[in-house]
């Protein structure tokens, strides 16, 4: 089941990031890429955003990718949503720009964002996975 939950990962590439501070959540609408093994989901911001300072406050986030857009027509028993907890963690000066050139390749309408010296590439690490398939089959799996 695993690998079912990581083929969503690697199919999508937008997702909604939940953030703490305070308290008080939030949510973002994210584009991401993420490494061959699904382990780091990885993302771009600028520094003065709330998502930052919230991640800079409580690192720990979840995030969920789901099926809606493409199961527009279908029931939603048939939809998916993934839900992933995980731990916001700085890049390795030393992987960015490997890092940043993947994520434009994937995501060139945000060259402009990437492309800003304020802003900044982060990490998700990976925890763990839920899956919820319809509105009842539901998996956990913690990540490898």
């Amino acid at each position: 089941m695993i690998e079912k939950m990581k083929a969503l990962v690697r199919e999508k590439d937008t997702c909604v990031l939940a953030t703490v501070s305070s308290g008080k959540p939030h949510c973002s609408l994210m584009s991401y890429i993420a490494d061959p093994e699904c382990r780091e989901i990885f993302m771009v911001t600028h520094p003065l955003t709330r998502k930052f300072k919230n991640l800079q406050e409580n690192p720990c986030v979840s995030l969920l990718i789901d099926t809606r857009e493409e199961d527009r027509s279908r029931a939603l028993g048939q939809k998916k949503a993934l839900t992933i907890s995980g731990t916001f963690q700085k890049v390795d000066p030393s992987r960015k720009k490997a890092l940043r050139d993947q994520f434009l390749a994937r995501h060139p309408q945000l060259k402009e964002l990437v492309d800003d010296p304020e802003a900044i590439l982060f990490a998700i690490r990976v925890q763990s996975f839920q899956l919820l398939e319809g509105v009842r089959d539901a998996y956990f799996a913690e990540a490898e």
